[in-house]
């Protein structure tokens, strides 16, 4: 029996169905990374930000999502190394697709069961998505952002729905403007957590808060 097209599954319906001690028999998603490229540089190597935006209320397969890293990282490989991208896919496929699986061959009327069991089985899973809520988001340096918008255009080309491709005004993924992080900068306020940074806590000991040893 053939993959039904994912255009059957684009509709959000009832409730989310996650894999669980109930739903059993799921099948694991295709997507095998959500991190590629430049995981481990720091936030000041690649400072700017590009992210895929969904304009719709949808469901996505895990099949798409794949593919759709796979067209972006095609794109920055030819023009970069490794280091000078990293790409995160930022949905996750927790939802479960069901089938009801009924033969239509000719000849097939001994072995169909109609309407018996049409709850379905476990099929495949998708992630559900918002409206404006982030799909794809690329960290890189400043000479690489039309080349990051080229390669987000082709993954949008993988997913259905419209998308929108929008330059971030945040220092890499983090949460801080850049006006942000060169004010935190000049105070010594930043807390550094590898790829990502943040302001310090105000919270905690005065020796720690004050930077006292």
């Amino acid at each position: 029996m053939g993959r039904r097209p994912a255009r059957c599954y684009r509709i959000c319906g009832a409730k989310p169905w996650p894999k669980s001690r109930y739903n059993r028999g799921v099948p694991d998603a295709k997507i095998r990374a959500y991190d590629v490229g430049a995981k481990r540089s720091n936030y000041e190597e690649l400072p700017f930000c590009v992210h895929l935006v969904s304009k719709e209320y949808e469901q996505i397969s895990s099949e798409a999502m794949e593919a759709a890293r796979v067209a972006s990282n095609k794109v920055l490989n030819t023009v970069s190394k490794k280091e000078g991208f990293h790409i995160r896919t930022r949905i996750h496929p927790f939802h479960v697709v069901r089938i009801n699986k009924m033969l239509s061959c000719a000849g097939a009327d001994r072995l169909q069961t109609g309407m018996r069991g049409a709850f379905g089985k476990p099929y495949a899973r998708v992630a559900r998505v918002n409206i404006n809520q982030i799909l794809i988001s690329i960290r890189c340096r400043e000479d690489f952002l039309e080349h990051v918008k080229k390669a987000l255009y082709r993954s949008s080309m993988k997913f259905p729905g419209r998308q929108k491709i929008a330059v971030s005004v945040k220092m890499g993924f983090s949460s801080l403007t850049f006006k942000e992080f060169l004010k935190a900068k000049e105070e010594n306020t930043i807390d550094k957590k590898g790829n990502f940074c943040r302001i310090k806590s105000k919270r905690g000991p005065l020796a720690t808060t004050l930077g006292i040893k």
